[in-house]
């Protein structure tokens, strides 16, 4: 039976996480899995997926909800719950993967299959990244950057005891500033073989 590995990684805006998080699924030829898995979750549940794509990994408006016997009427709350339940069933299935943010360090916390990753970048590297692929000026990539970053350190920390970034909580932290993204995903690529013993794909 192939082995099965969980790779989670999570990343600072700009950093290049989701592009290095892609070459990796592609490396070891396993599924890759990001905001893209609301897709499955919204045909799967009849939703509009653009009512889900507006509560993605955003922490729950405490005016606006509440909590009663374990449950909650927080939409941002149920959109998260409906993610971590989907990377449970897709872990439970025997399949490995790639996922990026999600919380999927903290939803598969203590599991001897999981490989995770924090990927951070020079503040200046990344707000030229964010300009150049979104056609911004600096000062606009850099506001960019300082509330997605604000966003997903709220979200994550709603979520996990282990604080957004905190290098306790994964098993490497790497700036991607200083190799560049394609050889921080080679680096990645050889701490995971190292670490699980998962072969590359076959070309």
């Amino acid at each position: 039976m192939k082995k099965q590995v969980i790779i989670a990684l999570g990343r600072e805006f700009g950093s290049g996480g989701h592009y290095v998080g892609e070459k990796i699924a592609e490396y070891f030829g396993i599924t890759y899995y990001d905001r893209r898995i609301l897709e499955d979750i919204a045909e799967e549940k009849n939703i509009r997926i653009e009512y889900l794509e507006k509560y993605d990994e955003q922490r729950r408006n405490v005016f606006f909800s509440r909590s009663v016997k374990g449950y909650t009427n927080s939409i941002e709350e149920i959109v998260a719950e409906m993610q971590f339940e989907f990377l449970r069933k897709k872990a439970a299935s025997g399949e490995s993967f790639v996922i990026v943010g999600r919380c999927a360090d903290e939803v598969f916390r203590g599991d001897e299959r999981l490989v995770s990753f924090f990927v951070l970048g020079d503040l200046e590297d990344r707000i030229q990244r964010v300009s150049k692929q979104h056609n911004f000026s600096r000062e606009e990539a850099a506001a960019m950057i300082a509330r997605h970053d604000k966003s997903r350190k709220k979200y994550h920390n709603r979520h996990s005891e282990v604080k957004w970034g905190d290098s306790r909580g994964y098993d490497l932290c790497i700036n991607s500033t200083r190799l560049g993204i394609d050889k921080t995903a080679k680096l990645l690529e050889a701490f995971i073989q190292e670490r699980t013993g998962l072969e590359p794909a076959k070309k």
